[in-house]
């Protein structure tokens, strides 16, 4: 039920055909964590962990847009077909959306089929890269959509030339297709294992040092995975079953929500499992994650109603337990903001990337 008081949105999501319903939420509604309110067109402070608050005014920040005189980086893609590859092949695709499991509310019964698909990857290299040298690098998913993702290489070649963050390259790498469970894109970013890292590391990584004479750091602390909605889950995903090869993630609207397909009894509640059992009771890694949502983010997106579809309600408990843990980051509720925040973005995605490579070379973890 909806408290009094609150908006209703209603959205059409293409990808499912369902009706999602979007309520405004408060950052000091009951069972909120703690937040510290910023003024308009203000970031966190670079030096400080916790909860912020930010908008419902934006003020869009300078390093989207090309400065003269500043580097400029050079932006190159290539194709991988999935054929070619041994991991994730062949993909899937669904032409329905799934049903309720009436044995097991927390899944859904989905009819898929096979594919073949053709994944783009569009790679940004530095004009500070040398030749020969082993490069820091940050992966971010669903390729370069989006005004944010467009325009990154503006984000970057500012922030390298004014040496807040390393030369690093960017690569990003596109989803299979489609969304959500029985769709490749939903096994790829959803799946809670190592096993798109694992993709990347033995598919992707390779070609794009082959097809640009470029070397890739393997020190994990050199290495960053971005994404938003269930992008953001597999950012996570790959730095928490693949700790060894990364270190930071950065997430908007990250989809901590019970969205894993096909079932796995090993790990029941999908990546909303993070903040009910996984981060509570393992040693903390060495992780520096930066989260964000919107008040006006997903709430209940499909058929399920498992009490696990809530992405404020699943950003606001990964921020309780990274606290409780011990971990470096920074959580931004963002006011005036829907699923993927792309207002708040516009004014906090250059502070995020500096934030999320701070104390690079250094050791992380507390």
């Amino acid at each position: 039920m909806i408290k009094p008081g609150f908006v209703l949105f209603i959205t059409a999501l293409a990808c499912t055909n369902v009706v999602a319903a979007q309520s405004v939420r408060n950052f000091d509604d009951p069972g909120s964590p703690p937040f510290k309110v910023l003024k308009t067109g203000e970031n966190p402070p670079l030096g400080e962990d916790g909860n912020f608050v930010i908008g419902p005014e934006y003020v869009p920040a300078p390093e989207r847009k090309p400065v003269e005189g500043v580097p400029q980086g050079k932006v190159q893609q290539f194709d991988i077909d999935s054929k070619e590859t041994k991991l994730l092949n062949p993909g899937i695709a669904r032409k329905e959306f799934g049903k309720v499991d009436p044995t097991n509310p927390k899944t859904l019964i989905v009819e898929t089929h096979n594919i073949d698909y053709t994944r783009k990857i569009t790679v940004y290299i530095p004009a500070q890269y040398q030749s020969g040298t082993e490069a820091p690098f940050m992966v971010t998913h669903d390729g370069p959509s989006g005004k944010p993702g467009l325009e990154l290489p503006n984000i970057l070649d500012n922030l390298i030339a004014q040496k807040r963050i390393p030369p690093i390259i960017l690569i990003m790498i596109a989803n299979g297709g489609g969304d959500a469970q029985g769709h490749e894109r939903g096994k790829e970013y959803d799946t809670m294992s190592g096993v798109f890292a694992e993709y990347i590391e033995t598919e992707v990584l390779p070609r794009v040092e082959k097809n640009f004479d470029v070397k890739l750091t393997k020190n994990p602390d050199g290495r960053a995975a971005m994404g938003n909605s269930s992008g953001g889950s597999a950012a996570l995903i790959m730095a928490w079953f693949r700790p060894d090869l990364y270190h930071r993630v950065l997430t908007t609207s990250g989809t901590f929500v019970n969205q894993q397909w096909p079932f796995d009894p090993n790990m029941p509640d999908g990546a909303w499992g993070f903040h009910e059992t996984l981060i509570p009771s393992c040693p903390p890694k060495p992780i520096r994650l930066f989260i964000s949502v919107g008040d006006r983010d997903l709430l209940n997106p499909n058929v399920m109603r498992d009490g696990m579809h809530d992405w404020v309600e699943a950003n606001h408990r990964m921020a309780k337990v990274l606290k409780a843990k011990g971990y470096d980051y920074q959580y931004l509720f963002c006011r005036g903001a829907g699923h993927s925040v792309g207002n708040a973005q516009a004014q906090f995605l250059p502070h995020a990337i500096e934030w999320v490579w701070k104390g690079y070379g250094q050791s992380l973890g507390k």
